[in-house]
């Protein structure tokens, strides 16, 4: 059987090895584009996946690897691993605190062991399935908060502009029922935000796995729900964390205000 405190252990160590890439972070940036011109990566997103690829191959050297910045690499493993060496890379460019490594292992579609490091916090998350969330070492557990209307909740944004605004519409429609938005920029840091209680509940559309592959497992593990919309698994489509309580009646305000119409383009 795989350890699953072993694979939660690997993705510690190489999160917090890449984020202390990410701190030294070098005048120029080297910026380039992406999907689209907002869309960004820089030379420190690939020196930190540069870290995590080299130690998967030293520790992993069976698992499937995919990464964000270099793709897919082939494994005969029943493992695949999920890498975002910098979720928040438009925080970083502008030298905004909010960004993170986040690194999952996953067997037959379903997380069993993550780590997501908040780079300026020094904030260690990890977890593993049945296991537990814990945050340098002191478990987790969601809000209780029933009510949307006194909910805080994350959100985020997709890059294309004709899909902003969609989203645009939908967050016009579920401002003024809950208590409070907040766009941080990193949705690995959003979910582990989730699991520690710093806000009620999130939600965003047009996500790749790599983004919330780990944030949803330490969201689960520390009491939250993670799911889609209207049956729908967590992924593409929008994906909603809340605690238990909360996540019914979000969910349905939130299929009122249209967002299980969200599509992103491909």
């Amino acid at each position: 059987m795989t350890d699953l405190r072993e694979l939660a252990a690997v993705a510690a160590e190489l999160a917090t090895a890449a984020g202390e890439v990410l701190r030294r972070r070098p005048a120029d940036l080297q910026l380039e584009s992406k999907t689209t011109a907002t869309d960004a990566v820089t030379v420190m997103d690939r020196a930190a996946e540069a870290v995590i690829l080299a130690g998967l191959r030293d520790r992993r050297p069976g698992d499937r690897v995919i990464a964000e910045e270099s793709g897919d690499s082939s494994g005969e493993s029943k493992v695949t691993w999920y890498v975002d060496p910098l979720d928040g890379t438009v925080n970083y460019l502008y030298d905004l605190p909010q960004f993170a490594v986040s690194i999952a292992a996953v067997i037959d579609d379903v997380p069993v062991a993550g780590a997501v490091y908040d780079v300026s916090r020094d904030e260690l998350y990890v977890a593993t399935s049945a296991g537990g969330s814990t945050c340098n070492g002191d478990a987790l557990r969601c809000t209780n908060q029933p009510d949307p209307a006194l909910a805080l909740v994350a959100t985020g944004f997709g890059y294309d502009a004709a899909f902003r605004a969609q989203q645009a519409d939908v967050l016009r429609a579920v401002l003024p029922l809950v208590r409070d938005i907040r766009r941080a920029g990193s949705a690995a840091l959003d979910l582990c935000s989730v699991a520690a209680g710093r806000v009620d509940a999130y939600f965003e559309a047009g996500m790749h796995p790599w983004d919330w592959a780990a944030g949803a497992l330490i969201a689960r593990e520390a009491g939250a729900r993670v799911d889609g919309l209207q049956g729908r698994p967590p992924g593409r489509r929008v994906t909603l964390a809340a605690n238990p309580s909360l996540f019914g009646a979000l969910h349905d305000l939130l299929v009122a205000a249209g967002a299980g119409d969200l599509v992103p383009p491909s």
